[in-house]
Formats: C-alpha cells, sequence, structure tokens
C-alpha cells in the first residue's frame, strides 16, 4: 500500500472521532430528545430535563474525549502542532485505540449474529462504523511506521 493511505486512513479516524464528539455536543443544544436519540442513560436524559448540571458536564466530558482519540489519530498520521507533539505515548495510545473501538464495533454485531432480535439497527451501525474505526487507526498507523522506517 501507499504510504499516503496511511495518513488517509487517520485522518478519517479522525474524523470519525471528531464527528463523534460533535454529536454529543449537539445534544446540549438540542436537549433531551437529542439525548434520548442517542441513547444516553436514563439518569442523563432526566438530568436534561431537569435542567441539572450532569448532562451538559458528562457530554464536554464524552466529548473532549472523543476530540482526544481524533487528535491521537492526526498525531499518528505526521502532523504536527504545539499541541499534537505534546502528546504523550502516541504509539501505545493509537494501538490502545485501535483495540477499544475494534471490541467497540465488535461486540454489538457478535450479539447480532446470536441474538438479532436484542440488537437494533442503531446499535447494529455504530458498532460497525467503530468497527472500521479502529480498523484505519490500526492499519493507517501501521503503514505510517513503515512510511517513517523506509526513510
Amino acid at each position: 500500500m501507499k504510504p499516503q493511505f496511511g495518513i488517509l486512513f487517520l485522518v478519517f479516524a479522525a474524523l470519525i472521532a471528531m464527528g463523534t464528539a460533535a454529536a454529543h455536543l449537539s445534544c446540549i443544544y438540542f436537549g433531551p430528545q437529542c439525548y434520548a436519540a442517542q441513547m444516553a442513560p436514563a439518569l442523563i436524559v432526566e438530568s436534561a430535563m431537569n435542567g441539572t448540571y450532569l448532562a451538559p458536564i458528562g457530554t464536554l466530558f464524552a466529548s473532549g474525549i472523543f476530540v482526544v482519540l481524533g487528535l491521537y489519530a492526526l498525531a499518528g498520521a505526521g502532523f504536527t502542532s504545539n499541541t499534537l507533539d505534546k502528546l504523550p505515548m502516541v504509539n501505545y495510545a493509537i494501538y490502545t485505540i485501535a483495540t477499544l473501538c475494534i471490541i467497540r464495533g465488535v461486540l454489538p454485531l457478535q450479539l447480532w449474529f446470536r441474538h438479532p432480535e436484542k440488537v437494533n439497527d442503531v446499535v447494529f451501525y455504530v458498532g460497525i462504523v467503530w468497527l472500521i474505526a479502529g480498523l484505519l487507526y490500526l492499519f493507517g498507523y501501521q503503514i505510517c511506521l513503515k512510511q517513517r522506517l523506509t526513510k
């Protein structure tokens, strides 16, 4: 594979992570219905309905995690900036993120194979997206590493 594919894979993984952060943040603006549509726990939906701080603070925290995942993808692709250059343990983090995304993607798929009635369409498709994201992290980073080693 061409080295550019590694960068493309990691940029696409970053877009998935950043898009997920944006989707989560949209709940703060759109309110309880958005939290419910994104299958937030009942406690979070109740917090949004009651106007307490649990829902928005939890949303900011979760979105922050996805932003960090996206930054690691960009760092793994070789992009540089003051923020990206300071990220610790990029190699370890990328493989950990890839593993967790693959597991997150495989879990609903294996349940769908065994008990399709227990998995709705949204859960199924979200599982596929995270499986793809994990594979993009894994293969994109490996391709980028090979490119760096051959220079």
